[in-house]
């Protein structure tokens, strides 16, 4: 049995964007004349707390510091734009299966749809450097982190989206990289696939329908009834 819609994630599952956010960071604290820099190893720890607002947040407290010590919604603008100019250099690319599943939707009438943690802009940047379109033109609803009040692993984003698309939680599948959007998805009701990221790799993604390498795997829609009439008979 086949879904009604499909909301899919955006960083991490997607594309792999999480590298090129950390590289947008640090050229954007350096570009600011601060002495932050994340390596991988701190990234993957502040990817724990969604949002990049959030990450810049959390580091002032632990490196002591009030979270009014720097602008941080203008820091996070300037690191936006630095972002968007790193995805339209080329540097990004969709996950295997991923384009090809989200034709393969819309071509059968599934709608499919975005729930992010990340910004509009970020959005916007990735699908004209992967899809060569803006998101309106391929996805029938557009959820992001900023149009709600408590991001990812809280429901908000997913209820938004189910909202926009007038579709019940049951009727709709999730597509997730990471622990904190599995959560999220459960939290509103639907079941999630995920493809874990070069980030998010030996995450606890207990109650996910099924953990797979990338949606090539999944065996496009076939693949996918297959899988959700196994969840839906056990």
């Amino acid at each position: 049995m086949l879904p009604e819609a499909i909301i899919f994630d955006v960083d991490g599952t997607l594309a792999e964007t999480e590298e090129l956010h950390r590289c947008a960071f640090n050229e954007t604290f350096a570009a600011q004349g601060l002495d932050w820099r994340w390596d991988r190893d701190d990234y993957r720890c502040l990817l724990g707390t969604t949002g990049g607002k959030e990450r810049m947040a959390r580091h002032l407290r632990e490196i002591g510091q009030p979270e009014t010590a720097v602008d941080i919604r203008a820091l996070h603008r300037t690191k936006t734009e630095r972002y968007a100019v790193l995805v339209a250099e080329g540097r990004l690319s969709l996950r295997d299966g991923v384009e090809e599943l989200i034709a393969e939707a819309r071509d059968a009438g599934i709608a499919v749809a975005i729930a992010t943690t990340t910004n509009r802009p970020n959005v916007d940047a990735l699908c004209a450097a992967t899809f060569g379109a803006s998101p309106g033109e391929i996805f029938a609803a557009v959820a992001c982190g900023d149009d709600v009040a408590a991001k990812k692993p809280a429901p908000d984003v997913y209820l938004l989206a189910l909202a926009q698309l007038g579709v019940r939680a049951e009727q709709t599948l999730a597509i997730e990289d990471s622990h904190n959007g599995l959560q999220s998805a459960l939290a509103a009701g639907i079941d999630c696939i995920v493809t874990p990221s070069a980030y998010t790799a030996g995450e606890d993604f207990g109650g996910a329908i099924s953990v797979i390498a990338d949606l090539r795997a999944l065996g496009g829609l076939d693949g996918m009834a297959r899988m959700c009439w196994m969840v839906s008979s056990d």
